[in-house]
């Protein structure tokens, strides 16, 4: 099952009174266990759809099923809980609670879901030894350099075991060699984890190491690119 499909999705904004088109009739869809990348360049909807993928945007028609459920037809609570339990998020800016310790950062999330107490430690600690970060459970974000903080990112978004994981732009504010190391940890989480990462990026070195390429410009994808893979099927 393809965990992202799209159907003739149009998404239009309303700007006072004028309608700005973001997403024109795309069909699409996402092969699962893959490294995809959505490429274009600024203003071309690539957010946009990463939002839609994300549920976190609404399309004004069309149809759009993640993970096997037609989130257009999910009310805003129904939709708040399926975000919580089947997609996780990075963020180029981390969004990490500053408060937080980096083990409460992973931990945040399996609180909402409602994890019991021994299972949400045992997952946590696991995902912070996965990421090379056990030894700085106790850290705040504002004590961690900004390749641990998005350790910490990838940690906590696969906290509750999602079947997809978007990352918009993950590098964008990482050195290149701290940005090539992150991208070979979320590789391999990926593969250990076999869950589905789908990124907006400008990044030569994450287009460079993904499995499927999305092109969009002007609202309209001009282009998939798909390498052939075993354990894409």
């Amino acid at each position: 099952m393809y965990p992202v499909v799209f159907k003739k999705v149009v998404k239009t904004y309303h700007l006072d009174a004028v309608d700005v088109p973001a997403l024109s009739d795309i069909d699409l869809d996402i092969r699962p266990n893959c490294f995809t990348v959505i490429s274009g360049p600024s203003g071309s909807g690539k957010t946009t759809l990463l939002n839609l993928i994300g549920c976190i945007d609404r399309a004004n028609s069309g149809e759009v099923i993640v993970a096997g459920h037609d989130v257009n037809a999910m009310s805003d609570n129904a939709l708040s809980d399926f975000r919580a339990h089947h997609l996780g998020y990075i963020f180029q800016n981390f969004n990490l609670l500053p408060v937080l310790s980096t083990y409460e950062n992973v931990e945040y999330p399996l609180i909402l879901t409602k994890v019991p107490a021994a299972k949400r430690k045992e997952r946590v600690m696991a995902l912070l030894d996965a990421v090379g970060l056990a030894d700085r459970v106790h850290n705040r974000p504002g004590q961690l350099s900004g390749g641990q903080r998005q350790r910490v990112a990838i940690a906590r978004a696969l906290a509750t075991e999602p079947k997809l994981v978007l990352a918009d732009e993950p590098t964008a504010n990482l050195d290149s060699q701290t940005g090539a190391a992150i991208i070979t940890l979320m590789r391999k989480m990926q593969r250990e984890h076999q869950v589905s990462f789908v990124f907006s990026s400008h990044d030569p070195q994450v287009q460079a190491e993904a499995d499927d390429t999305i092109f969009i410009r002007d609202g309209r994808i001009i282009g998939v690119e798909r390498k052939s893979l075993e354990n894409a099927v």
